[in-house]
C-alpha cells in the first residue's frame, strides 16, 4: 500500500468537491461537506489546517466512502 501524502483540509475540500460532495457550513476551522444521495446523506467533517494527520485523513476517506486511490 502507497504511503499517502500531506494534504491541507482545502485540498481535501477540493478532492471532494471533485466527487459530488459540496461545503455545507463552516464553523471556526471545520468545514462540513455533503453529499445528498437518493436514500440518504454522507456527511463528513473537514478541519480546516495546513497538515491533516493521517488517522484524521484515513477518517475523513473512510466516511466519504471513497477510494484511498482517490486521495494518493
Amino acid at each position: 500500500m502507497v504511503k499517502l501524502r500531506v494534504f491541507s483540509g482545502k485540498e481535501i475540500c477540493g478532492i471532494l468537491e471533485n466527487h459530488g460532495f459540496e461545503k455545507v457550513r463552516q464553523r471556526g476551522s471545520h468545514i462540513v461537506m455533503q453529499k445528498h444521495l437518493p436514500e440518504t446523506t454522507i456527511t463528513v467533517l473537514v478541519p480546516d489546517h495546513k497538515e491533516i494527520r493521517t488517522g484524521t485523513l484515513l477518517s475523513i476517506i473512510r466516511q466519504s466512502g471513497l477510494s484511498r486511490s482517490d486521495f494518493e
